[in-house]
């Protein structure tokens, strides 16, 4: 199961690339505002800052998004139960329609707890 985070990982470094090969102001500044949202620093801690990504992520049902957010949630050290919470919310926020990205979220945690027990 742990294949799907490589998998995951691969396709999006290498679709990337080709978004940023193309050298686009907009896209750049978008990746750039992006990357600099979740940083350390200001009024929220990073673990915060990940768990509301999740959740908006999960809400606006981007089954990608959920996967970054969930992997880095996870890198930054959250528990399965606060992650779980968190998606717990984001069902309540987002309706039963989420479901399906819920099943998928938590099949993913998984597939990080295997990938990164096998290392």
């Amino acid at each position: 199961m742990s294949d799907i985070v490589n998998e995951f990982n691969d396709y999006r470094a290498k679709m990337n690339d080709k978004v940023l090969a193309d050298n686009n102001k907009i896209i750049k500044r978008i990746f750039n505002l992006d990357t600099n949202a979740f940083q350390e620093g200001g009024a929220l801690d990073k673990k915060t800052k990940e768990l509301l990504g999740l959740v908006a992520s999960t809400v606006l049902r981007c089954d990608d998004c959920v996967k970054y957010h969930l992997e880095s949630s996870y890198k930054e050290g959250l528990s399965k139960a606060e992650v779980s919470e968190a998606l717990g919310i984001a069902t309540l926020i987002g309706g039963t329609i989420v479901i399906p990205h819920l099943r998928r979220a938590h099949e993913y945690w998984e597939a990080l707890e295997q990938h990164n027990t096998q290392g």
